[in-house]
């Protein structure tokens, strides 16, 4: 009798590891990004003086009612982290799985980072700021801009290192999509001096395809 073996072929993915708690650690972090935006658009819509077109959501924290963006940069970063353990948990050993976990969760220290030290007032917000910009940032407001610049670049480096996964998946058009969102997170910092609401919107959109991979992890996770 001739014994038969089976192999896969050489061109099929590696299947991806779920450790325990890895999903519920997921979800977290894809509640991260609509929850950051969500309250952000209730509360930009809500407070007197904002105005999305000169104010930038981290001068949400300012004024009486600033301790609800406090908060939700809190509970933004701890999600976040949480989803980055998650994305270890389950791409451990897997093309980009070391670094990618690695570089989400500075992203999400970043909003730590942020509700600690708030931005400057200024574009007349909270009510009684200046109506331009600060001639000099205070160490607070270049501390919060620095943890940003840091915590979107980490995040823009994540991006492709997961396009890897998914390249290696034979997701493609997910692996494409990785690559060219950076540049467009990027290209809204780079317009944040002429533009407030083009950062504002590179920004969300960081969080929102970071949103849609760590579900899409979530979801090829047996």
């Amino acid at each position: 009798m001739t014994a038969t073996t089976t192999t896969a072929p050489a061109s099929a993915p590696a299947a991806v590891r779920a450790r325990p708690g890895a999903r519920p650690l997921l979800a977290a972090g894809i509640a991260a990004g609509p929850i950051f935006l969500a309250s952000g658009l209730a509360q930009g819509v809500t407070r007197d003086g904002f105005d999305f077109t000169r104010n930038a959501l981290s001068q949400l924290s300012l004024g009486g009612a600033g301790w609800i963006q406090v908060a939700t940069f809190l509970l933004t970063g701890v999600l976040l982290i949480a989803g980055a353990v998650g994305m270890h948990r389950v791409l451990d050993g897997a093309p980009g799985g070391r670094w990618a976990p690695r570089l989400v969760a500075v992203f999400g220290a970043s909003f730590l980072l942020a509700a600690v030290f708030p931005a400057d007032p200024g574009a007349g917000f909270p009510e009684g700021a200046p109506a331009g910009q600060a001639a000099a940032l205070s160490a607070s407001g270049a501390l919060h801009m620095l943890s940003g610049m840091v915590g979107y670049l980490a995040l823009s480096a994540a991006f492709p290192v997961l396009a890897r996964h998914f390249a290696a998946r034979g997701r493609r058009g997910w692996a494409l999509a990785s690559r060219l969102a950076p540049v467009i997170v990027v290209a809204g910092f780079a317009a944040s001096s002429v533009s407030v609401l083009a950062f504002t919107a590179g920004a969300g959109l960081g969080l929102l395809w970071l949103t849609a991979l760590t579900a899409k992890v979530l979801l090829d996770t047996p």
